[in-house]
């Protein structure tokens, strides 16, 4: 079995590690810092939608350019624009200001989520795409466990400065071993290949890609109705404590996190269509389970279930998104429409689910994540064809040797 470049893969780990644990120490108090500007509750809405809004823009031009040109510049050029933003934010004294810097922290984030898991792709043997982007993703998910945690001692003891700072060398260490590991540009795979990536126009219109991309949104959908509402239900309408709150909302990452090694790993021996399947089951599940909760265990237990499902079916998804990105040469494009997708779900989990709760009831909210999962889950069931055409488990990408011939009449061994 190949094996992995494991400082390349190393470093892009570090990097992503880095820059995610950064701005999950920043923005659980963004809200704070925003507030303390005097901002209200439009413009802090308008100060995260700065961020998405530019990096959903950028996102597939920045994975188009590093499938021509490579991919170490973006990586370092976005981490070295996230440290100055960084030190940027210690500054700002006005909301305008933040609303800006904000809409270049968007831009930095789509130079480099979508090109560090291309060049992850980049550099994974055939056949160990589920392990290697499992592996990976445990990356993406101890920075969003761990960022809040540093986040809150950092804020308590040192100020809220302190949480900037420390994004910012984060960052630094992440530009800098990037700059001086990652190979130089002429030695990755993009200037050795004989035929040009994928129209950006044919990836957006792929079936495989349309279906791999709707199921993403989806899922994420699902996880922007839990952050934004099981919050205000459980503290408002159940009384549950800031501490309760912290527990669920953080489980369903902490469990999708711890099982997308195995999981992974699970995705090379297996059909990949299957686990989405199983695993979108299981959301839809938990969905429905968290419209009728009223008790701690039953939030409790609905998001396990939510946490198993996103572990199931997202490692098999990212290992598809891999084998097709390197059979269209286009592994940038299509990883920065994955991370679309993730960003435009997140969205519309929270906008949808927002006018809901104002206009018809809060825990319709939780439906309609469960309808949304439950509609991309049936597309999948519904069209095995765009899946046929791709190594959807290992056995497809390393064939059975093929039976030997019979020996001829009156040679048999003795």
């Amino acid at each position: 079995m190949p094996s992995i470049d494991k400082k390349i893969f190393g470093t892009l780990f570090f990097s992503v590690f880095a820059t995610v644990t950064g701005v999950g120490i920043v923005v659980p108090f963004l809200p704070v810092y925003a507030h303390s500007l005097g901002a209200g509750g439009f413009t802090i809405g308008l100060i995260f939608g700065a961020f998405s809004i530019s990096r959903t823009f950028f996102l597939p031009y920045f994975g188009r350019l590093s499938d021509l040109n490579g991919r170490k510049p973006f990586i370092t050029t976005g981490l070295l624009l996230y440290t100055l933003i960084a030190f940027v934010f210690i500054r700002v004294d006005t909301v305008p200001v933040l609303i800006i810097v904000r809409f270049l922290q968007g831009i930095a984030s789509a130079m480099i989520m979508p090109v560090v898991q291309a060049y992850v792709g980049d550099i994974t043997p055939k056949g160990r795409e589920g392990a290697v982007m499992g592996l990976f993703n445990v990356s993406v998910f101890a920075g969003l466990s761990l960022g809040p945690l540093m986040g809150g001692i950092l804020s308590d003891h040192l100020g809220l400065a302190a949480t900037f700072a420390t994004m910012g060398v984060l960052s630094l260490v992440g530009f800098f071993l990037s700059w001086m590991a990652l190979p130089p540009t002429k030695e990755e795979r993009i200037p050795a290949r004989s035929t040009p990536p994928a129209a950006l126009h044919q990836i957006i219109t792929d079936p495989l890609v349309l279906r791999l991309a709707g199921f993403r949104m989806a899922y994420t959908t699902a996880i922007g109705i839990i952050w934004g509402f099981l919050p205000v239900l459980g503290s408002v309408q159940l009384g549950f404590s800031s501490t309760t709150v912290g527990i669920l909302v953080m489980e369903g990452v902490l469990v999708s996190g711890l099982l997308h090694m195995p999981m992974g790993y699970l995705a090379d021996r297996v059909h990949r269509r299957k686990m989405m399947i199983v695993g979108g089951l299981l959301v839809i599940l938990a969905m429905a389970a968290l419209i009728w909760a009223t008790t701690f265990w039953h939030f409790f237990w609905a998001n396990l279930i939510f946490g198993v499902g996103g572990g199931i079916s997202m490692p098999a998804l990212m290992a598809l998104t891999v084998v097709k990105g390197d059979q269209d040469n286009a592994m940038g494009s299509v990883m920065a429409l994955m991370v679309m997708a993730h960003s435009f779900g997140m969205m519309l989990g929270a906008m949808t689910a927002g006018i809901m709760m104002d206009f018809i009831s809060l825990r319709q909210a939780f439906f309609l994540g469960m309808l949304f999962m439950t509609i991309m889950t049936a597309w999948v069931i519904c069209s095995p064809k765009p899946f046929k055409n791709i190594g959807g488990r290992l056995a497809d990408v390393f064939p059975k040797a093929a039976p030997k011939p019979p020996l001829p009449l009156g040679d048999e061994p003795r």
